[in-house]
C-alpha cells in the first residue's frame, strides 16, 4: 500500500466516524448529517460569491455616478 492511500484510509475511516458520531448524539440518520455538511459548504460558498457580485456592482454604480470634475486649468 503506497504512503497516499494509507492515508487516504486513515481520514475516511476517522473522517466518517465523526459524522456517524454527531449523528447519534442527535438521535438522526447519518446520511442527513452528511447531507447537511454537503448544503452547508454550497451555501456558503454561495454566499461569499454573491457578496463578491454585490460589492463589485456597488463599486461599478459608485464609479458611474461620481464623476471627476473638470478643473479650471483644463479647459
Amino acid at each position: 500500500m503506497t504512503r497516499i492511500d494509507s492515508l487516504r484510509y486513515f481520514f475516511e475511516r476517522h473522517g466518517f466516524s465523526v459524522s456517524s458520531r454527531f449523528a447519534d448524539k442527535l438521535g438522526i440518520s447519518v446520511s442527513n448529517v452528511r447531507l447537511f455538511f454537503i448544503y452547508l459548504s454550497f451555501v456558503t460558498l454561495g454566499f461569499s460569491f454573491a457578496l463578491y457580485l454585490v460589492l463589485a456592482f456597488l463599486l461599478k454604480l459608485k464609479d458611474l455616478l461620481h464623476t471627476k470634475r473638470r478643473s479650471v486649468f483644463d479647459l
